[in-house]
């Protein structure tokens, strides 16, 4: 079973691109000589600076990439906008290691791609490239400035100290009566309060003004029960005498899980993070002949039963009809309970009894959702050590299963 799991799992992950629906939507993109061409842009929701985009063109099934260096704008149509402009940006670090001890920024001429987030009177732009997340304002037809905000050493490098600057900027430059002193005191430097700031000022101001900021999923978290069937299998050997070496049959057992899922706002809503706390036992027992004991015979019995707990990531492909298939990978921590692999002679007596202290290991799978609400998911767990504690013991327990789940919310 495990093994037609695994083939059904690598099937489907080298087959699931020519099933998962690629969104086009409506936009289009200015380029260097100021051509604007409409267009269907692939939306990939980006969470950095896109380096390139896809586009087809009306009435045409053909794909084209679009490098950044030789488009000065491109938007699609009620969600997103990016524009190509020359600035002075601070690339100063917010890591310790790397930290300046110089309160002010450090700016350099560049040209970027910068993601439009609030534009109107006063604009709001963003540019995030891996660790790197710097804002830009522009008041009317004014300059494109960046927001200061920089961390830095103080007291012999033992402090961190913040420059602010950026709360002095858009009190200076966004005055309007309903924003009083404090909202620019305690105004944060991340996207969310940039963009209410922004949009509270615009307002005040009466003026029209767009926001392409994409209106976030609310449910950005799902609860699912998750009852699976398992078929396991168990190995164990010693490096030193063949009396302990034992090939368990392969044993199914039904077990529960309940998953927490977080998914992550960015990219479509396709990545997402899961914990997921299971219950699951394994019993078997064997006999073997022998010529080391008294009676021909030493019987293994295996009784072990744990609450394992996989943390891992997962990727939805969307298809049609408000379904969509996922693959995910978690690295897998197991907690034991009074498990233990008992050695006995053919009479009963015992000869030995270890304690089952398994290892980590990991998990891939591979699954689909219908109406987020049900689904259904492979998973293989790749051999792990369930006798960790045992210098002179090779063990090697692995377990494909099929899970179901239905999510509450």
């Amino acid at each position: 079973m495990k093994k037609q799991i695994l083939f059904l799992v690598l099937t489907l992950v080298l087959s699931i691109n020519s099933y998962s629906q690629i969104t086009y939507e409506n936009g289009y993109f200015i380029d260097q000589n100021n051509k604007k061409t409409d267009c269907l842009i692939e939306n990939l929701d980006w969470k950095n600076i896109p380096t390139s985009f896809k586009y087809k063109l009306p009435e045409s099934q053909d794909i084209i990439i679009a490098d950044i260096k030789t488009i000065k704008e491109f938007a699609i149509s009620g969600e997103s906008k990016y524009i190509r402009t020359s600035l002075k940006i601070d690339r100063s670090s917010k890591f310790i290691e790397n930290m300046s001890t110089d309160k002010d920024p450090v700016f350099k001429e560049e040209t970027l791609l910068l993601k439009v987030l609030i534009e109107g009177k006063a604009s709001l732009y963003m540019y995030d490239e891996g660790s790197l997340t710097r804002f830009f304002y522009k008041v009317n037809d004014a300059e494109i400035k960046q927001l200061v905000y920089k961390p830095y050493l103080i007291n012999g490098n033992s402090s961190i100290a913040k420059n602010n600057y950026f709360r002095e900027q858009l009190f200076i430059d966004l005055k309007c009566d309903n924003i009083l002193q404090r909202d620019y005191e305690n105004l944060s430097y991340d996207r969310r309060a940039l963009l209410k700031f922004f949009i509270k000022y615009n307002k005040c101001s009466d003026t029209n003004f767009t926001e392409f900021e994409k209106k976030e999923k609310k449910d950005l978290f799902n609860l699912t029960v998750r009852p699976r069937l398992n078929n396991s299998s168990l190995s164990i050997s010693n490096s030193n005498t063949d009396l302990y070496n034992f090939e368990f049959d392969s044993k199914s057992s039904l077990s529960l899980g309940v998953e927490a899922e977080f998914i992550l706002p960015f990219n479509r809503n396709k990545w997402s993070l899961t914990v997921e706390p299971t219950y699951q036992f394994y019993k078997a027992e064997k006999t073997n002949e022998t010529t080391s004991l008294v009676g021909g015979e030493i019987t293994a019995k295996v009784d072990y039963k744990s609450v394992e707990l996989p943390i891992g990531v997962r990727h939805y492909f969307f298809l049609k009809n408000d379904s969509k298939i996922f693959i995910n990978a978690s690295y897998l921590i197991d907690f034991g309970s009074n498990s233990k692999i008992e050695f006995s002679r053919k009479d009963g007596s015992i000869i030995n009894s270890l304690d089952i202290k398994s290892g980590s290991t990991f998990a891939l799978g591979i699954g689909g959702k219908l109406h987020d609400k049900y689904s259904i998911e492979f998973r293989y767990l790749i051999n792990r050590t369930i006798l960790k504690n045992y210098l002179f013991l090779d063990s090697s327990y692995s377990t494909a299963s099929l899970i179901l789940g239905y999510s509450f919310f």
